[in-house]
């Protein structure tokens, strides 16, 4: 089933512009829950109230607040944010060009394809390989919802993807992370940490090995639910707090992957381990000679 497009508009740079269509590269399969009351088994709604006034309030009396200090807000109204707004415009002007590389993921947001509109299957195409040759990706702004919106459009799977991204300010400094004085590494620390690494290290990524494992079990017990099944449900064993030397975990970690990487040196079923030969005997001809003294 070909993919629906969930909106349209055009990718400009220098003079060039290049019409395209808009398309979801991914959903969440988490699963969700609703709230219901547990006495009746209905679905709850869920109301505005207002604790000041002690009662539910309709949405037509609601306004817009931006808290600027601790129970104090400035209030909005819809046609003062309108008035804010960017000009609509369906255009996705590319700023700059980089290379992929100098871009930290921590900066992708979420993503979508992008195809080609009608008639701009060349351009669409002459822009994506452009890219692909070059190593480039493009840093562009579109505007949605009234909001400019700083974007990545790289070359993906023969065509091209775009991931909405975070500004600079939005994303938070690691130095806020406290990770401690920077200790002291043995030679030897590193270097079996670095076979490690190299034993566990795979030449590409192949997303489809990993799997939501939680969700997998919690649908295995809704259908045994919905069959009417009784679920026991067993405490977790929580772990013990354990002292890690570091040294013996790596030793036993390369441990454990080398046994897991050895080849198996048993013989194979059905056949025996050939006789040991004794002082004085010796083959020929396929045959076993005894020397005689």
């Amino acid at each position: 089933m070909p993919a629906r497009s969930i909106g349209s508009g055009t990718i400009s740079f220098g003079l060039v512009s290049i019409p395209i269509r808009l398309y979801v590269a991914t959903h969440s399969e988490s699963v969700s829950f609703n709230l219901l009351h547990e006495k009746c088994g209905s679905r709850i709604r869920q109301q505005t109230f207002c604790p000041v006034c002690e009662r539910v309030v309709e949405r037509n009396e609601l306004v817009k607040g931006y808290q600027f200090q601790k129970d104090r807000y400035v209030t909005f109204t819809d046609e003062e944010l309108r008035a804010l707004e960017a000009e609509a415009n369906r255009s996705i002007d590319i700023q700059e060009f980089v290379p992929l590389s100098k871009v930290d993921p921590v900066y992708f947001e979420n993503a979508h394809y992008l195809g080609p509109d009608k008639g701009a299957e060349k351009a669409y195409h002459l822009l994506a390989r452009a890219m692909r040759e070059t190593g480039k990706v493009a840093l562009a702004e579109l505007v949605r919802g009234g909001k400019e919106h700083l974007v990545l459009i790289r070359p993906y799977d023969g065509g091209l993807a775009l991931h909405t991204m975070y500004y600079a300010d939005e994303v938070r400094p690691f130095a806020d992370v406290p990770v401690g004085d920077d200790p002291k590494l043995r030679a030897n620390e590193l270097e079996m940490a670095a076979r490690l690494v190299e034993q566990l290290a795979a030449g590409e990524f192949h997303p489809e090995k990993f799997k939501d494992e939680y969700r997998e079990r919690l649908q295995g017990v809704v259908e045994k639910k919905v069959a009417g099944e009784e679920i026991r449900v067993s405490e977790p064993e929580q772990p013990r707090g354990q002292v890690i030397d570091l040294m013996e975990a790596l030793k036993a970690s390369l441990a454990r992957r080398e046994e897991r990487a050895a080849p198996s040196v048993r013989p194979a079923a059905g056949k025996r381990r050939p006789a040991a030969r004794t002082p004085g005997t010796e083959r020929q001809g396929g045959r076993r000679r005894v020397q005689k003294k």
